[in-house]
C-alpha cells in the first residue's frame, strides 16, 4: 500500500473509531462515566462537565442503566453506546441520544448479545464495546464471542447482524474475549482472548454490507503468548507502526511491530510491580511519548513508560500508586490530567501528568462516583 494511502487511512481511523474520543479539543469536556449497578449504590452512567486545564468537574446527570461497565460514542458524538454486563440473559447493549454532548436521552435502545438458537452463555459479561458509522461491536468475555450490531440512518443500535463464537477449547483453554481494536489503516480488527492467550486478526468490511454478509472475517491468530499470560487491552502508537499489549495475568506490556494486518513480538517488559495478577487497562499519551498501564489487586497503580520515537520500546520511568482496583483510566485530550477509575474506593482519582517527564502527582481531586469502571471524554462545552 502506498505511504500516501496509509496516512489517509491512519487519518480515517482516528476519526471514525471511538473507544475515548481524545482528539477533542476545548477546556470543559463532557465526560461519560460507566459502572457496576449491582451490589453497590450506582444508578448507570454518569457525565460531567471536566475542565482540562484546571481539573474542576461538575455533575451534569445520570441515566438509569443495569452495569454499563463500558462505553464509547458514536463517530459524529450524537450517539453514546454501553454494553450490558450481564451474564444471565439481561446482557447487551444499549444506544442512547445525546445532544450536543449533553445528557439530553431519549428512549434508550436495548439489543441482546444472545444470538437465536444459542448455546448457554452466548453473550454473556460483554465487557468492550467500539462502533464507527456502520456497526457496533461488542467482546463478550465469559461468553467468549463477539457480536456485531448494525447503526440505522442516524446511528441508532440495530440488530445483531453477525455473532462470532469461539466454542472449541484448546489444551484446556476456553476463550474469554476481552478486547476490539481497528487497526490503523481500517481494514482489520484486533481481538484479544485472554483464555486462549492470543491475539486474533479478523479482515474489516467497514463499509455497510447487505444483509448476511459477514462483517469480520478470514480469521488469524497474528499473535500468540505462552499459557498463563492473558492479553486483556491494546492499544497502538499515534504513527500507528506499533500495538501494544498489556498481558493481565502474566503483567507484562508487550510491543508488537504492526503492519498490513501482521503482529511481530519487538520487546516484552515487566509493567505490574504488586504480582497482582490483575492488569487491566492501557493508553498512550497525546503527544505519544509515553504509555501508561493499569494494576489491580496488588500494589494498585499505574506504571509510566518512556516510547522511543523511532523503535516504538519501553523504558520503565515510574510507578503510581492509585486508590483501590484502578480498572480504566484516561487522559485528557491535553494531556495535562489522567483519571483513574478506582472501583472499590469508588471514586474517579485525579492526577496532574508532567508531559515532560510522564511522571503523575495526586491533585487530590476526587470525583466520587459508586464502583466506577470506565472514563469517556466528549466534546467541549
Amino acid at each position: 500500500m502506498m505511504k500516501i494511502r496509509s496516512v489517509i487511512f491512519g487519518v480515517l481511523w482516528m476519526l471514525s473509531w471511538h473507544t475515548f474520543g481524545q482528539h477533542w479539543k476545548g477546556d470543559s469536556l463532557t465526560m461519560f462515566v460507566g459502572t457496576y449497578t449491582e451490589g453497590g449504590k450506582s444508578e448507570g452512567i454518569y457525565s460531567y462537565h471536566f475542565n482540562q486545564e484546571d481539573g474542576k468537574f461538575e455533575l451534569l446527570d445520570v441515566i438509569a442503566a443495569g452495569n454499563p461497565s463500558f462505553l464509547t460514542l458514536s463517530a459524529d458524538g450524537n450517539r453514546l453506546y454501553a454494553v450490558s454486563e450481564y451474564s444471565d440473559g439481561r446482557q447487551g447493549a444499549y444506544s442512547f441520544d445525546l445532544k450536543d454532548y449533553r445528557m439530553v436521552w431519549s428512549k434508550p435502545v436495548f439489543q441482546s448479545t444472545v444470538p437465536k438458537e444459542a448455546l448457554p452463555q452466548a453473550g454473556a459479561d460483554p465487557c468492550h464495546i467500539v462502533s464507527d458509522n456502520n456497526y457496533v461491536i461488542t467482546a463478550n468475555y465469559t461468553g467468549g464471542d463477539i457480536s456485531v450490531f448494525g447503526l440505522d440512518a442516524e446511528r441508532r443500535l440495530g440488530a445483531e447482524v453477525q455473532h462470532i463464537a469461539f466454542i472449541e477449547a484448546s489444551h484446556g483453554s476456553v476463550s474469554h474475549i476481552h478486547c476490539i481494536i481497528p487497526t490503523p489503516e481500517g481494514r482489520y480488527v484486533l481481538v484479544t482472548d485472554l483464555g486462549k492467550n492470543c491475539v486474533y486478526r479478523f479482515r474489516y468490511k467497514e463499509r455497510k454490507a447487505p444483509q448476511g454478509v459477514k462483517i469480520l472475517n478470514d480469521i488469524k491468530v497474528a499473535y500468540r503468548m505462552s499459557n498463563g499470560e492473558g492479553p486483556r487491552h491494546l492499544t497502538f502508537s499515534k504513527d500507528g507502526r506499533y500495538a501494544y499489549l498489556i498481558n493481565e495475568l502474566g503483567g507484562e506490556c508487550v510491543v508488537l511491530r504492526y503492519k498490513n494486518g501482521k503482529l511481530k513480538e519487538v520487546q516484552r517488559i515487566m509493567a505490574d510491580e504488586g504480582g497482582g495478577r490483575g492488569s487491566a487497562d492501557i493508553h498512550i499519551s497525546p503527544d505519544g511519548r509515553f504509555l501508561y498501564t493499569s494494576h489491580r489487586l496488588k500494589k494498585d497503580g499505574i506504571a509510566i513508560f518512556a516510547v522511543d520515537p523511532k523503535k516504538g520500546t519501553l523504558k520503565k520511568v515510574g510507578y503510581q500508586e492509585t486508590g483501590v482496583h484502578p480498572r480504566n483510566f484516561a487522559i485528557t485530550p491535553n494531556g495535562k490530567y489522567l483519571l483513574v477509575a478506582c472501583r472499590d474506593d469508588n471514586k474517579i482519582q485525579v492526577f496532574r501528568r508532567d508531559e515532560t517527564s510522564g511522571m503523575l502527582t495526586d491533585t487530590l481531586i476526587n470525583i466520587n462516583v459508586d464502583k466506577p469502571t470506565c472514563i469517556v471524554f466528549g466534546g467541549k462545552k
